[in-house]
């Protein structure tokens, strides 16, 4: 049986929209069950994940990160193709795309899972009361921060329960081996390799604070809990915040679901890609932009 291919594309992106019409006739022509989703439409992609095969996600890094959230719970391949900058994520060139996706559907590759990070909520100083938004996935990362330019916040940092550090920053990041290379590598934390399923915590811009980038093992929970005078927000991959007050508890755990992304190249691709991604964020602006800012380019 042939299988059900899900094309995820950047809506605002006219060569993305292309390839996608492209591909959506090669497969069907070879008998593939095709649909079609704009990226910023989880609702209507998500209607359409039962059954899917392989996802492939047509824009930047962005795209992919909702991708791979509206995938869960399914065990669904996802397939990236690059229409950004670098496209860290990403596994195809658009010029590439056309037959190597025949080549995956033909049995080409091999499957690399990217841990996930599930994120809760809570408002209250005592556990009491929950938030209005549910638990979250992320790819990437959870980012506690403040909310306005000039204005730290106080994040006391818990592991199983344990009271670490009380940190007076910008922001503390959460993030998993594939944020490793995203926010947390600008502020200064590790780089992990992709298929690890360790989490890092890393302080963003610290004021006198002994808290330095911590890896901790995968099975540990993590708690910010944060204190301010003004409000905090807590995003999740950059792509959907929340709202925090003084007394609100983000838990952060390793999801037990995956990303499972198609790899063509060897697993010392990563390093290359790497060196390019250091070098591009050394040559250009894109680092400087705030997370959410960066999250929706792609």
């Amino acid at each position: 049986m042939s299988a059900k291919v899900g094309i995820y594309v950047h809506p605002n992106h006219d060569e993305a929209q292309e390839l996608a019409r492209d591909l959506r006739v090669l497969l069907k022509g070879r008998g593939n069950a095709v649909w079609v989703s704009s990226a910023w439409d989880r609702d209507a992609a998500s209607d359409h994940m039962a059954g899917t095969d392989l996802l492939i996600c047509i824009g930047g890094d962005g795209t992919v990160l909702r991708g791979a959230r509206s995938a869960v719970p399914h065990p669904v391949r996802i397939l990236a193709v690059n229409m950004g900058r670098l496209g860290f994520l990403a596994e195809l060139a658009p010029d590439e795309a056309r037959t190597a996706v025949l080549d995956v559907l033909d049995g080409a590759g091999r499957i690399e899972e990217r841990v996930m990070l599930l994120g809760e909520v809570c408002r209250s100083g005592d556990g009491a009361a929950g938030s209005t938004l549910p638990p979250q996935l992320a790819l990437n990362d959870v980012v506690v921060g403040r909310y306005a330019p000039g204005r730290p916040v106080y994040v006391s940092v818990y592991v199983e329960g344990d009271f670490l550090e009380t940190v007076r920053a910008d922001g503390m990041i959460v993030a998993s081996a594939t944020g490793s290379t995203g926010y947390n590598l600008s502020a200064g934390g590790p780089v992990l390799f992709p298929e690890s399923r360790e989490m890092v915590i890393t302080p963003v811009a610290a004021h006198l604070s002994r808290v330095r980038p911590i890896v901790l093992p995968a099975n540990l929970s993590v708690e910010l809990r944060v204190a301010t005078d003004h409000r905090a927000v807590v995003s999740f991959d950059g792509q959907v915040d929340e709202e925090l007050e003084t007394g609100a508890r983000v838990r952060v755990t390793r999801s037990p679901h995956t990303a499972r992304f198609v790899r063509l190249r060897p697993p010392a691709d990563f390093y290359k890609k790497l060196v390019r991604h250091l070098d591009e964020r050394a040559d250009g602006p894109e680092s400087a932009l705030p997370q959410a800012e960066r999250a929706e380019a792609g």
